[in-house]
C-alpha cells in the first residue's frame, strides 16, 4: 500500500510515523469493504487491519522518536519504537548502531577474548549464511548466553547488536527486543498461537524491511525443556508452545539468514534440549575475577568522578586492591550496587557523595559477600 498524502511539513516524526498508520489502517478498511461489496468473502477484517498495521510500524521502526525541532541533533539518540505500538510480545525496536548500547558494550568487564568469539560468531552469522546452503553448516542463526543473574548477559547482547552494525558500518540493523512474559495466557492454545504470531508474522515481517538482531530475554519462558515439565502440573499448552519455538526458529533459519537471535537465560537447564542443540554458539558469562572485579571497580569510580571529581582520588587510593577482593564472588551489578551502598552509608555522604572515603567502599563490599554467601548456602 502506498501513502496518498504526505505528511505536512514541520510534523515531528512521530507524528509522521502515526499518519502512516492511521492511512494503512484506513486503506485495508477501505479494502475490506470494497470487497465485501463485491461479494467476496473476508473472514477476518479485523486480522486484515492489524496485520496491515503491524508491518506499518514496523516498516516506520527506524523514526526517530524525537519532537521534529530535535531532529536534526538525533544522530546519536536512541531510536526506538516502544510495545505500545509494536506487534505482542515485542518490547521495542531500535536502530544500531546506538551510542547507549555500545556503553553497555563497553561496561561489560569480561575476558575480551571471549566477547570477541561472541562478535566474530555474530558477524559471521550475517556473511556466511546468505551465502552457504545449510545442507552444508547448519546454521540456525541462534547464539545463547547463559550464567548467574547480574553478569551482565541480556546488556552484553544489546551491546552486541550495536558491535554488529558497527563491524559492517551499516545503519540498516536493528535491534528487536522481545518480551517472552506477555505471550503467556491461562487460555488453552492461546501461548501457542502467540508464540507463533510472533515468529512467523511480527519477526519475520521485521526481517524484510533489513537484517535484525532478536533479543530473547530469560529464553525458559519461551522454550522450557519439555522432558522436565509434568503434564499434571502444568498445562499441555507450555509443551505446545516449545514446539512451536522450535518449528519456527527452523522456519525462519531457512527464509531468513538475515536474523540472529541471541538468547539468555539464568537457568539453562531450564531450556529444552531440542532449542539447545539449535543453538550456534552457546557462551557461558562467568562472575568476575579478582582482575575483573578491579576493572569494573574502576570503571564506576571513574564514571562517578565525572560528577564528582572528587572522588578521583579514589581510583589510585591503597585499599582499591584489598576491595577488588572482597567483591570477588559479587556478580557485575551487585559490584555497582555496593558501590551505591557505600555512598548512601550515612546521611552526610548520601548528602555529598563525593565524601565517600575507600574504608567505606570496602566495608560495603564486605558487607554484599557475606550476604552473597548467605544466600548461597540457604
Amino acid at each position: 500500500m502506498s501513502f496518498q498524502h504526505p505528511p505536512a511539513a514541520g510534523m515531528s516524526s512521530v507524528a509522521v510515523a502515526s499518519a502512516q498508520r492511521a492511512i494503512i489502517a484506513r486503506n485495508a478498511t477501505l479494502s475490506v469493504r470494497r470487497g465485501k461489496s463485491a461479494g467476496i468473502k473476508v473472514r477476518n477484517c479485523a486480522s486484515v487491519i492489524s496485520t496491515a498495521v503491524s508491518r506499518a510500524v514496523i516498516a516506520t521502526a527506524a523514526i526517530p522518536i524525537l519532537p521534529a525541532a530535535e531532529e536534526r541533533d538525533a544522530m546519536n539518540q536512541r531510536e526506538t519504537v516502544t510495545m505500545n505500538e509494536l506487534p505482542k510480545g515485542i518490547h521495542q525496536i531500535t536502530q544500531v548502531p546506538n551510542d547507549a548500547l555500545g556503553n553497555l558494550w563497553k561496561s561489560i568487564i569480561m575476558d575480551e577474548q571471549t566477547k570477541n568469539r561472541l562478535l566474530s560468531q555474530a558477524v559471521l552469522n550475517f556473511t556466511l549464511r546468505q551465502k552457504v546452503a545449510r545442507s552444508v553448516i547448519p546454521l540456525h542463526g541462534v547464539i545463547m548466553l547463559t550464567g548467574l543473574p547480574g553478569t551482565g548477559k541480556t546488556s552484553l547482547a544489546k551491546g552486541l547488536a550495536h558491535r554488529i552494525a558497527e563491524a559492517f558500518n551499516s545503519k540498516a540493523f536493528k535491534l528487536v527486543e522481545v518480551e517472552p512474559h506477555s505471550l503467556a495466557s491461562a487460555a488453552h492454545g492461546k501461548t501457542q498461537r502467540a508464540v507463533t504470531d510472533l515468529f512467523g508474522q511480527a519477526i519475520s515481517e521485521a526481517a524484510q524491511s533489513g537484517p535484525i538482531i532478536v533479543l530473547l530475554d530469560e529464553v525458559e519462558t519461551l522454550a522450557a525443556d519439555r522432558g522436565k515439565l509434568s503434564l499434571e502440573a502444568n498445562p499441555v499448552d507450555v509443551h505446545r508452545a516449545t514446539d512451536a519455538v522450535l518449528v519456527q526458529l527452523d522456519a525462519l533459519a531457512e527464509k531468513h539468514p538475515n536474523i540472529l537471535f541471541v538468547a539468555t537465560s539464568n537457568f539453562p537447564k531450564a531450556v529444552d534440549e531440542a532449542f539447545l542443540s539449535r543453538c550456534d554458539l552457546i557462551i557461558e558469562v562467568p562472575l568476575p575475577d579478582k582482575d575483573a572485579c578491579l576493572r569494573i571497580l574502576r570503571d564506576c569510580l571513574g564514571g562517578l568522578s565525572r560528577v564528582y571529581p572528587e572522588m578521583r582520588r579514589l581510583l589510585e587510593a591503597k585499599g582499591l586492591d584489598e576491595c577488588a577482593q572482597a567483591c570477588v564472588g559479587l556478580d557485575g551489578r551487585a559490584i555497582r550496587k555496593m558501590v551505591a551502598n557505600a555512598l548512601a552509608s550515612d546521611t552526610a555522604t548520601a548528602m555529598d557523595p563525593g565524601s565517600v572515603t575507600m574504608a567505606k567502599i570496602i566495608e560495603a563490599a564486605k558487607t554484599a559477600r557475606k550476604v552473597r554467601l548467605k544466600e548461597n548456602r540457604a
